[in-house]
């Protein structure tokens, strides 16, 4: 069983930046594929990010490529989202989950099995 705890979000201006911090429990996180998802109101949640449980490998949604950077920090158990040049359409509360199977860098939701309660980052224009 794994918990996640997201933090770091909040109201910024657009052109802004944050850093959204997830932190896990459990002694395996350095096993687990990390991912950060979103959701804004009346929409389907979406992928944003993911990592590999090994060598740190990434993948982005092109809607925050260039923008955005996951990393992770396996002796903290967390992994962060680095948010910058913010647009109001970033606009979402953000999630964070771990995939403790098989998958290398899971970019559907159905792919993790854990979830995080979310966290409001809402970008002003």
């Amino acid at each position: 069983q794994v918990q996640l705890v997201e933090s770091g979000g909040g109201l910024v201006q657009a052109g802004g930046s944050l850093r959204l911090s997830c932190a896990a429990s459990g002694r395996t996180f350095s096993s687990y594929a990390m991912g950060w998802f979103r959701q804004a109101p009346g929409k389907e949640r979406e992928f944003v990010a993911a990592i590999s449980w090994s060598e740190g490998s990434t993948y982005y949604a092109d809607s925050v490529k260039g923008r955005f950077t996951i990393s992770r920090d396996n002796a903290k158990n967390t992994v962060y989202l680095q948010m910058n040049s913010l647009k109001p359409e970033d606009t979402a509360v953000y999630y964070c989950a771990a995939d403790g199977g098989v998958h290398y860098i899971p970019v559907f939701a159905y792919q993790y099995d854990y979830w995080g309660q979310g966290t409001q980052v809402t970008v002003s224009s």
